[in-house]
């Protein structure tokens, strides 16, 4: 479920199996996020840029993650795929990089703390990257500085109210219920402008 071509030499980590975002989630995510220049400040082991650069066939993707491993999975996986030539790989914090950063759509999905998150009966967005002062309201609030368009995705107890409130700015938002297999996975709020595409 998590990447189509696993058995072909797909590279995971511990974290990685439980914060990977399912392939055909992914894959509809990156239609809805397709444009010239697409950044992801938290990619992880890979699975959405993989999926944006096979999207974005023409343009640019960069993946950003801090931690220098979750980068080597990343670019490996991209290989697996053949997309690793259309993908700009760095090792950076996006609390330190941001002002070196433009793209045209930013896709996010900060860490969410673990399997536990699903414990509470009402996630708040405060919780993501909780080491950071405001936590996913500043990561908000940093990648409103590098793209007009933003598509957060978080998981499916977060209060819909913060999302609602994060597009104050933004005069529209669009929360998107991502159901798999007859159930409810997660959530997509797209801030700006988003078309739908085939």
């Amino acid at each position: 479920m998590l990447f189509e071509n696993f058995d072909r030499g797909i590279h995971l980590d511990t974290e990685s199996f439980y914060s990977v975002c399912p392939e055909v989630l992914s894959r509809h995510i990156a239609k809805r996020c397709k444009n010239k220049i697409v950044l992801d400040p938290f990619c992880g082991a890979g699975g959405n840029i993989i999926q944006l650069a096979m999207t974005c066939k023409k343009d640019l993707v960069i993946a950003v993650d801090i931690d220098p491993i979750k980068i080597e999975l990343a670019r490996h996986n991209a290989e697996v795929y053949g997309v690793a030539d259309k993908i700009e790989f760095i090792v950076g914090d996006l609390f330190e990089i941001y002002p070196t950063l433009k793209a045209d759509v930013v896709f996010m999905s900060p860490p969410w703390g673990g399997p536990e998150y699903s414990k509470n009966k009402c996630y708040s967005i405060e919780s993501m990257c909780s080491d950071k002062l405001g936590g996913g309201f500043s990561i908000f609030d940093i990648v409103k500085t590098i793209a007009p368009n933003i598509a957060f995705h978080m998981p499916k107890n977060t209060n819909i109210f913060e999302c609602m409130w994060l597009g104050s700015g933004f005069g529209k938002v669009e929360i998107q219920q991502n159901i798999i297999n007859g159930k409810l996975n997660s959530l997509t709020a797209f801030y700006g402008n988003f078309y739908w595409s085939n």
